[in-house]
């Protein structure tokens, strides 16, 4: 399933992560959202990667969920009720995929090209940081086919861009171009095309590789549980953090590449 939805390559310490279905603009099934929560759950647990750089092959990074599927889960019912119930379940299985990317104790770089258009900001929104191609755009598409956006668009991109501006997005479905989403922050920064905004992600995936793991996966554990919480909340977890880990190898690696004038070379984390 894996290989048919997404393809996955491995290379100092960056794993390369491609949605696969682009005849289809990258359109998102059942098949899919399993690949990549799978993928994502095994990525992150590996100890040679240290970084995942997501792009999306074809005309579009990816066109959202696939509508033929989301059809599919919405037929007659029987009991109203016993619907209700599994369609709960379902979508909180569609919000575990993209949780899995968010989770994953390696930072993500999104590498966006054309539409990122409904459940693909949802997806971006879950990653850490995103470089895009000039002639990218985000469209929160869910309004306009009578759906609330429900994958995390509305939860997490509150606090990458300005909430009334998010709420535009939600409320109207318009379309926000790669030069206004890199304006707002939502993009780190502008390439020319997909190879360049590729090229650029790698280069940002790279970078982050070369850093102790440790202190990455700290640095990644600690924003994400500070969000929506108080600062002191915040600092203690942190202060938890650094107190079980400042003993391990990589703080002296760090000392001595840097009293050496070398690169330092840091170990992997364990599986």
């Amino acid at each position: 399933m894996e290989g048919e939805r997404i393809a996955v390559e491995v290379a100092d310490g960056v794993a390369h992560v491609e949605l696969a279905r682009g005849d289809r603009f990258n359109a998102m099934d059942r098949d899919m959202f399993a690949a990549i929560g799978d993928g994502f759950r095994r990525l992150g647990a590996d100890p040679e990667v240290r970084c995942i750089l997501l792009s999306g092959r074809g005309r579009h990074f990816t066109a959202g969920l696939d509508l033929h599927y989301a059809a599919s889960q919405f037929g007659p019912a029987g009991d109203a009720g016993r619907a209700a119930e599994a369609r709960l379940r379902h979508i909180k299985w569609l919000q575990d995929a993209f949780s899995a990317v968010e989770e994953a104790r390696v930072p993500v770089v999104a590498a966006i090209h054309g539409g990122c258009i409904g459940a693909g900001v949802d997806l971006a929104s879950a990653c850490d940081l995103r470089v895009a191609s000039a002639d990218a755009f985000f469209q929160v598409a869910e309004v306009d086919v009578a759906i609330t956006a429900d994958l995390g668009t509305l939860q997490r991109l509150s606090h990458l861009i300005p909430h009334g501006i998010l709420r535009e997005l939600a409320y109207t479905g318009r379309r926000m171009e790669a030069e206004e989403a890199a304006r707002l922050g939502l993009v780190n920064v502008l390439a020319a095309d997909r190879q360049g905004a590729i090229a650029l992600g790698t280069e940002l995936a790279r970078t982050i590789a070369a850093k102790s793991p440790l202190a990455v996966a700290g640095a990644k554990m600690s924003l994400n549980y500070s969000r929506g919480r108080p600062v002191e909340e915040g600092l203690r977890h942190v202060a938890l953090w650094n107190a079980g880990t400042l003993v391990s190898t990589d703080l002296e690696e760090a000392m001595r590449a840097r009293l050496g004038k070398r690169e330092a070379k840091f170990g992997p984390l364990d599986g």
